[in-house]
């Protein structure tokens, strides 16, 4: 059997410590938790008087704001005349979703609503990505954006992005020698 042994049996054992000693070493240990103790009373008293700035209506507005775009995975390929994103985006309507287009770099932003007559205590497992997400991404070659065309069938996203198919001028170098 195995016998339990407290601070104190433990502390004259490993230092070999007299009684006296031991006692006086207790002594302190008591007495400094027992000013931690009043501490943080103090501190929970102080708190209770104040009004609390930070209700749950406040704390819902600022995590909205704080909150990052999840980031949309996307597929990016091309063929001979198109480059083609497609990205699953299941849930979300056509008029949820704003794709644009500045310089070499395509933007496409939405909104996945998650169903609010859940409760969070309800969930067992909760993985599914709710609320707004953009991905940025850069071209690779020069497209035609009076031109792109964006569909969504059975929960994917395809854009497609018509090659500027530009002749490369040749330069000729004059000789001013």
């Amino acid at each position: 059997m195995f016998k339990k042994k407290n601070k104190k049996e433990i502390e004259v054992e490993s230092l070999e410590l007299d009684d006296e000693e031991v006692a006086v070493r207790q002594d302190a240990d008591d007495e400094e938790l027992e000013n931690e103790e009043s501490l943080e009373e103090l501190d929970e008293e102080e708190f209770e008087d104040e009004e609390d700035p930070w209700n749950d209506q406040a704390l819902a507005e600022i995590e909205e704001e704080i909150d990052e775009d999840g980031q949309l995975t996307v597929d990016v390929y091309q063929d001979k005349n198109n480059v083609i994103i497609k990205s699953t985006i299941a849930g979300v309507e056509p008029d949820d979703i704003d794709i644009s287009i500045d310089n070499d770099m395509i933007t496409i932003r939405g909104k996945r609503e998650k169903d609010r007559t859940i409760r969070e205590d309800d969930y067992f497992y909760q993985e599914c990505y709710w609320g707004s997400f953009s991905r940025s991404i850069i071209l690779p070659v020069d497209v035609e954006a009076d031109k792109v065309e964006a569909s969504i069938k059975n929960g994917i996203l395809t854009v497609i992005l018509p090659k500027s198919h530009k002749k490369d001028i040749e330069i000729r170098v004059k000789d001013e020698n």
